[in-house]
């Protein structure tokens, strides 16, 4: 039985991804483990693993090729058809988020955005259609919608990942700053910004 890939490889492959793309715009056509190490901030070690990981190994005259690689790492990530997302919570942080990931990924695109105030519902928001929170279960299974983001604040939160898990969606992007409770058969992916700045300022704190 083929081993799943963990979690950290599938961030790590994410941002090797990213990384050669740079590399091919700017010309290149090989790298060497020690050179994505170096761009990614990991080990040489590191990298080879994660590729040998996803059944990729380079020449170790030239290292990689940075086309194939970049193909093999999307063949992993990607689905093929395409994955469609929701967002619920149209503030200052939805609206960035939108504005941000749209167009970035053509495999992925944010195809809804959920809210209950009536001055940001029923509009179009960086090429998004919005609608009513009480529309999120019909929307989601019209536009077949399998990953939802919340950036609601943290009072709705949970009621919020409970509307998505009945509407079906398969993984969840947590933006609010609380824990959530949901299925095991669902994942769940949580991004405290607040947490993130206070663990940095405990370090700075502590290295003046």
């Amino acid at each position: 039985m083929k081993q799943p890939i963990p979690i950290r490889t599938i961030e790590r492959l994410s941002l090797y991804r990213r990384l050669l793309n740079m590399q091919l715009e700017a010309g290149k056509l090989n790298v060497f483990s020690h050179e994505l190490a170096i761009l990614g901030k990991r080990t040489p070690a590191q990298v080879r693993r994660d590729l040998m990981a996803i059944g990729y190994s380079g020449s170790t005259r030239k290292g990689y090729d940075i086309e194939k690689l970049i193909e093999k790492i999307r063949i992993i990530l990607d689905d093929p058809i395409g994955q469609r997302i929701a967002m619920a919570g149209i503030g200052n942080l939805g609206r960035a988020i939108l504005s941000y990931f749209m167009g970035r990924r053509p495999k992925l695109s944010i195809v809804a955005a959920f809210d209950v105030d009536p001055d940001k519902v029923d509009r179009v928001i960086s090429g998004c259609r919005t609608y009513h929170l009480s529309k999120m279960e019909e929307i989601i299974s019209q536009e077949e919608i399998t990953i939802g983001i919340i950036t609601s604040p943290a009072a709705v939160a949970q009621e919020i990942a409970d509307l998505y898990v009945k509407a079906g969606v398969k993984a969840l992007v947590n933006w609010a700053p609380i824990p959530l409770e949901v299925p095991e058969d669902v994942f769940l992916e949580n991004r405290d910004i607040v947490m993130s700045v206070e663990k940095a300022a405990f370090f700075a704190k502590n290295h003046k």
